[in-house]
């Protein structure tokens, strides 16, 4: 994956953004919309581009577009290098696979510390109850 082409592949937009800034909040359009067309994109493998659709599927919109807002700052270039670190964020940790779990067996030595050690438990609570006098 290179992260410079996938950049040029997004698309930006500025929206009035909600929140504190009084009358400059009516004028200035600082929330950025990120949008990023998974499916045509040409930085991505096809097999890349699979595995992100499962990955995304909650995020993806039914034409495969990913949208991110930011409207953290009152700046409309802070807003939009935080969306693109988020994007190239969450690009990055869903493209890495997880590692295959590798089924283990306890030791023998383990096994039988443990069987020990409940044998010494079931001993310590046999000798709490009342002796039987018959």
């Amino acid at each position: 994956m290179n992260s410079s082409q996938i950049i040029k592949e997004l698309n930006f937009k500025a929206i009035r953004s909600s929140g504190a800034g009084g009358q400059h909040v009516n004028k200035v359009s600082s929330k950025i919309k990120l949008t990023f067309d998974l499916e045509n994109s040409l930085s991505l493998y096809d097999e890349e581009k699979e595995f992100l659709k499962s990955k995304l599927s909650s995020k993806l919109t039914k034409e495969n577009l990913l949208i991110l807002f930011c409207e953290e700052t009152r700046s409309q270039h802070k807003n939009k290098e935080i969306a693109i670190k988020r994007f190239l964020d969450l690009i990055n940790e869903n493209l890495m696979r997880p590692k295959k779990r590798k089924p283990t067996k306890p030791s023998k030595a383990i096994i039988k510390k443990r069987i020990e050690n409940k044998k010494r438990t079931s001993e310590k609570k046999s000798f709490r109850k009342k002796p039987k006098l018959d």
